[in-house]
């Protein structure tokens, strides 16, 4: 049910750090506790105008708002079309409640949605980002932002990879996390030799020297690039199991880059810096 945007929707002053209703916006730097919270309540958090906006404009419900008076008026708007409740506090409760100063005085608790299927994530994608043991937030959420800008489609998550609806990721994104299919696969092992059996021209990318440099890849195609850990990389079973194994050139005595600048320098070396294609 929406309202009517001029009449700011439902605007709850709260007071007190205890109140119960803040109860999603608690501790937040807290990163396990908020696993277990998020997951157990099916909740994440989008902070700042810019990611609630967009979170909502790609369907996802939210439970509650939390602004301060200086932020009210950005997101009137949204308060007062949506079907739940905003609670107005001041910057000091904020910091009180969340355990750190929300610099941009706005977030929103978010109800998640069921993870899509392979088959549902993959649908139409040719440019696929897999990403196999990325735990860093900041990472992940850098990778969908560059994902997103350089062209990808679609991007699958081994089991132990970071939670891209956690909030640090979803705000590194600034939101692109929203507008990428994404799902996480539970066959890890086989993973790749599935992609390859979809169709798609399975890339490794890595630093050895015995992989073929990233110019000499073909472009055509279904593409999915492939992206390991922080530390180590791919492992050796996905780096044996992939069609191609690739590395990005380094001067200057760099072994390699940082696997969020990584996939920005590989989707554009491989998408020619974005130019959208499906398959029909």
């Amino acid at each position: 049910m929406s309202r009517d945007p001029s009449a700011a929707g439902p605007v709850i002053a709260v007071s007190d750090a205890a109140d119960p209703r803040l109860a999603d916006y608690r501790e937040l730097r807290d990163v396990a506790l908020r696993r277990l919270l998020e997951a157990e309540h099916g909740v994440f958090m989008a902070e700042g105008a810019t990611v609630i906006r967009r979170a909502l404009a790609a369907g996802y419900e939210p439970r509650s708002v939390l602004l301060t008076q200086r932020w009210l008026g950005d997101l009137v708007d949204v308060v007062g079309a949506i079907d739940a409740p905003c609670y107005l506090v001041d910057e000091q409760l904020v910091e009180q409640v969340t355990g750190f100063h929300v610099h941009r005085g706005a977030l929103a608790a978010m109800h998640r949605r069921p993870l899509a299927s392979i088959d549902d994530a993959l649908a139409g994608a040719e440019r696929v980002v897999v990403l196999e043991d990325v735990v860093d937030h900041t990472n992940v959420g850098a990778i969908f932002r560059s994902a997103v800008a350089l062209g990808a489609q679609a991007a699958i998550l081994s089991p132990r990879c970071a939670d891209p609806l956690y909030r640090r990721a979803v705000k590194v994104s600034m939101g692109t996390v929203f507008a990428l299919p994404w799902t996480r696969v539970d066959d890890w092992w086989d993973a790749v030799p599935a992609l390859h059996d979809a169709g798609f021209t399975t890339v490794a990318l890595t630093p050895a020297p015995s992989a073929v440099d990233l110019a000499e890849v073909a472009h055509d195609g279904p593409i999915a690039l492939l992206l390991g850990s922080e530390g180590d990389g791919l492992t050796r079973r996905w780096q044996d199991a992939a069609d191609v194994r690739a590395r990005i050139p380094m001067a200057g005595g760099v072994d390699s880059l940082n696997v969020a600048a990584a996939v920005a320098v590989a989707a554009y070396a491989l998408w020619g810096g974005g130019n959208s294609g499906t398959r029909g």
